[in-house]
């Protein structure tokens, strides 16, 4: 088996997973790395200091004395000398995993991106792409002729209801799908 890379810069957490059933041939191990945030770097460098493996400054910058150190404590407590933080080396430095990660992300609420169709339609091509999918039952709005988020979401609807491409975009597929005439938008459906 290689051994994984070592990761300068940056301490590394890292989940092994089995890959394929446990009768299978030796399996390789799938490896999961994230980067330490800076203060979970202290606190694995001030750990690694209080087990005497680490003589340098807890400041969360994690260099070639860091990892070194990381590899000593690994070699010293009988472990598999990975060169990143496994279960078993948090464990062993008595730091939870939960506390090593980041922390979560806040969710940003984002305003929709109504994206235009990518060939420029007139006003009156939009007007017959709502009554088309108005006709077909997508589209529950006025046709203005104007191209706004309930135009889009309708099309990326039928698309989808279509086994297309669901881009809401016009193309010559979805405006063959519409049964509408890919040479001329601006001609009215009979």
């Amino acid at each position: 088996m290689r051994p994984m890379p070592r990761f300068l810069g940056l301490a590394l957490i890292t989940a092994t997973i089995a890959a394929g059933p446990a009768w299978a041939q030796a399996p390789a191990p799938l490896a999961f790395v994230q980067p330490l945030p800076t203060t979970s770097a202290m606190a694995v460098q001030e750990r690694l200091r209080e087990a005497g493996a680490y003589a340098g400054v807890a400041d969360g910058v994690w260099g070639p004395e860091s990892q070194m150190a990381l590899d000593r404590f690994q070699q010293a407590r009988g472990l598999a000398v990975t060169g990143s933080i496994n279960l078993a080396t948090a464990q062993a430095l008595g730091v939870s995993l939960p506390r090593l990660l980041p922390p979560p992300v806040e969710a940003v609420a984002v305003a929709p991106v109504v994206a235009a169709p990518v060939v420029q339609l007139s006003p009156r091509a939009v007007r017959n792409v709502q009554l088309r999918l108005r006709a077909l039952g997508f589209y529950q709005s006025a046709a203005d002729g104007v191209w706004g988020a309930g135009t889009q979401t309708a099309l990326e609807r039928f698309q989808r209801g279509r086994g297309l491409e669901a881009n809401g975009q016009i193309n010559p597929t979805t405006v063959q799908a519409l049964g509408l005439n890919p040479s001329n938008l601006e001609m009215a459906v009979r």
